[in-house]
Order: C-alpha cells, then sequence, then structure tokens
C-alpha cells in the first residue's frame, strides 16, 4: 500500500486526557515521534485512532444487493471497503454465518465468501478479518467446520443457536418460516423438516462441542451470541468461550464481567436508543462499566455515532476507546487503537463542527477523503 509520509499540524488530537492540539506525523504506516513529509495543516479538524469493528454483518448487502444476487464477490468487497473507510473503521471484523438457514448463510457461502476475502484483503489497506457464526446443533457439519475454519486461518468463532425451539417443543410451526425457507432456497415443508431434526439433537449438543473446539484449535477466539441467562454465560467460558456478544439482560453481563470475560454491544443499539428486539440497553451497560466493545453489527456508521452520543456520558476518551482501543485488546491486535509513537497509522479525521469522517487513513494509507479536506491536500 502507498503509506504516505506527513505532519498534521493545528488539529486536536485525542489523547488520554482528551482532545489536544498537537502535531502528529506519520511515515512508513506507522505514527512517528518526530515530524516528516509534508506538512498537512488542520485546524478546524480532529483527529481519532481507527475505529476497530468486532463484528459487522453489513457487509452482506455489498455481496448481494438484492437476494439471490450473487455475482462479483470482489466488486461487493471494494464496494464494502468505501463504506468502512467513509465511516472511519479501519479494521473490521466480518461476521459470516455458517448456518442452516441457507442462501448467504450457508456453509457454501460460507466456504466462498473465506476464498473470496483471502484474495481481496491484500488488496487494500484496512485490515479485513473474517468471523464465522456457527449454528451449534449442525452436528453432521462438526468435522467440516473445523476444516474450513483451518484452511482459512479463521481468527474468531461465535457459537449461535437460532434454531426456535420453543415453538418447535410445542409442535408448532414456527414464525416467519416461509419467509425463511425461500430464503435458503427450500419449500416450507423441506424447511420445517430441516428443524425439527436439527431441534431433536438438542440433546447432543453439549457433548459434541469440546471435540469441536479442539478442532479449532488454541489460537481461534471464541465467543457466543445471544446469551439470555448468567448460566449460559457461565457455560460458554468453561469451554474456553470467553468472549459474549451481545448478551439480552444485565444478568449475563454481570457473569461475564465476574468472569474477566469481554462484552460486546451493538453499537446500533445506543444510536437508536435501545435495542430492537427489547434486550439490555448497551447505554445502560456502558454506564455501569458493564460493556467492554461497541460494534456495528448491521449498520457500519453505528460506531462513530454511538462513541460520540456516549462521549456526552463518559468523556471523549473513554467513550472512544469502546471502539478502538477496547476492540484492538479483545483482538489481541496490540500495533493499533491509540495515536501514539510506533503504533499503526490506523486513523480517522473528523471535521470538528458537523463530526463527519472527512479523511480515513489505515497502516498510513489514504483510503478516504472529502472533497473539502481534499483542498488541503492536494490544492495548489
Amino acid at each position: 500500500m502507498n503509506a504516505l509520509a506527513m505532519t498534521f499540524e493545528n488539529a486536536k488530537v485525542l489523547r488520554a486526557e482528551g482532545l489536544k492540539k498537537t502535531p502528529l506525523s506519520i511515515a512508513e504506516g506507522l505514527i512517528i515521534e518526530d515530524g516528516t513529509g509534508r506538512a498537512i495543516d488542520l485546524e478546524g479538524y480532529h483527529i481519532l485512532p481507527g475505529i476497530v469493528d468486532l463484528h459487522g454483518d453489513g457487509f452482506e448487502r455489498h455481496l448481494a444487493p438484492r437476494r439471490g444476487a450473487v455475482k462479483d464477490l470482489q466488486s461487493g468487497f471494494y464496494a464494502l471497503h468505501s463504506e468502512l473507510a467513509v465511516n472511519g473503521i479501519t479494521t473490521a471484523v466480518l461476521a459470516q454465518f455458517y448456518s442452516w438457514e441457507g442462501g448467504m448463510r450457508s456453509p457454501e457461502f460460507a466456504g466462498a465468501f473465506l476464498e473470496h476475502l483471502e484474495q481481496f484483503a491484500p488488496k487494500v489497506p484496512s485490515t479485513l478479518l473474517p468471523q464465522l457464526r456457527f449454528e451449534t446443533h449442525m452436528l453432521d457439519a462438526y468435522k467440516e467446520f473445523a476444516a474450513l475454519c483451518t484452511r482459512y486461518a479463521v481468527p474468531y468463532v461465535v457459537f449461535n443457536d437460532h434454531l426456535p425451539h420453543q415453538a418447535l417443543a410445542k409442535g408448532k410451526r414456527p414464525a416467519r418460516l416461509t419467509g425463511q425457507a425461500l430464503k435458503s432456497g427450500r419449500s416450507p415443508e423441506a424447511h420445517l423438516e430441516l428443524l425439527k431434526e436439527l431441534h431433536e439433537k438438542s440433546g447432543q449438543v453439549a457433548a459434541a462441542l469440546p471435540d469441536l473446539i479442539a478442532a479449532l484449535g488454541a489460537g481461534v477466539l471464541l465467543g457466543s451470541h445471544d446469551d439470555a441467562r448468567a448460566q449460559d454465560r457461565h457455560g460458554w467460558a468453561a469451554k474456553g468461550a470467553a468472549l459474549c456478544e451481545f448478551p439480552e439482560t444485565k444478568e449475563v453481563a454481570k457473569a461475564a464481567a465476574a468472569l474477566g470475560n469481554p462484552v460486546i454491544m451493538g453499537a446500533p443499539n445506543v444510536v437508536r436508543g435501545g435495542s430492537h428486539k427489547k434486550n439490555i440497553s448497551a447505554l445502560e451497560l456502558v454506564q455501569e462499566g458493564l460493556c467492554s466493545a461497541l460494534a456495528s453489527d448491521y449498520h457500519y456508521p453505528s460506531p462513530r455515532l454511538a462513541a460520540l452520543s456516549l462521549a456526552k456520558e463518559v468523556g471523549l476518551p473513554a467513550a472512544w476507546h469502546l471502539v478502538s482501543s477496547g476492540p484492538a485488546a479483545i483482538l489481541g491486535l496490540k500495533d493499533r487503537g491509540h495515536l501514539q509513537p510506533s503504533y499503526r497509522a490506523d486513523l480517522v479525521i473528523l471535521e470538528a463542527q458537523s463530526q463527519q469522517v472527512a479523511a480515513c487513513f489505515a497502516g498510513g494509507a489514504l483510503s478516504f477523503i472529502s472533497s473539502d479536506l481534499a483542498q488541503r491536500f492536494f490544492g495548489s
């Protein structure tokens, strides 16, 4: 990538104590101590660490603008990268399903997704990492899933169970069955039979999971999704799945905190003012110190918007920590999340008044710039 050498002057830079007017220099993809290269006057702008997005599936609309319209994944990834950059995201975990739901959430699509991402990721300056969301009741797929993760060195696996167990246990037809069946490419009758078969295997899942987890290997980050009860969190933690994604209740968040497990909440929850599923408020967890990181979930603008909103509650350094240094630490990425010498030059430049993204640098390479700010960089 074309890493630039330059010094930004007169901007307010986010430090531990808050925004401070101080020069910031970058060269060879890193933040450096001494000034170098061309000086750029950024009066009226703020510089913050690039956003590290721990979990997002908003890429689906780029890869398939309409149901079944999956034609050119590489073009879709380019469109995704542009959206990430314009929202200040320099590291993105792409949460891809491996599910009985079929379609873009099928095992077959997960394999194609990983293959194309492996080809695409080196072409852009931002860091794109895969996460696979595995449906635990797919017992027949355990070996195939572990092999896929090994083949593509998947760094992050989350365990889901989205089966409508209550309806199936009562012999009822689950809600939204027909629409889900159409998305999967099955008839409603065939889809219902599959759900019943998977539901009937519930008693086998707990005994099978340890072997799958062992097959994934010690270096893979493991988490669970949508835990509803404290005992769920304790169970997953005991299996080595320490990351607690989108807990549904405060009880779960408290259990995770007591275990030292990171709690990841959706930034749209903050932006909306609450969960769209009527679960626990992310704002409430942040206020009580029970949230470790905020993720885009399904909406890439939300991490920035949520952090800027929370700055009024907890201050900008603490709020931005939830979308940058906090998630970087959870991922074990020790080279980003702070604007300090020797750190990777991942940074977002905000227009001070509007707080809109004016530019984004990933590894010192320019991934987005607004027309107004471009005049300062490239104008005569």
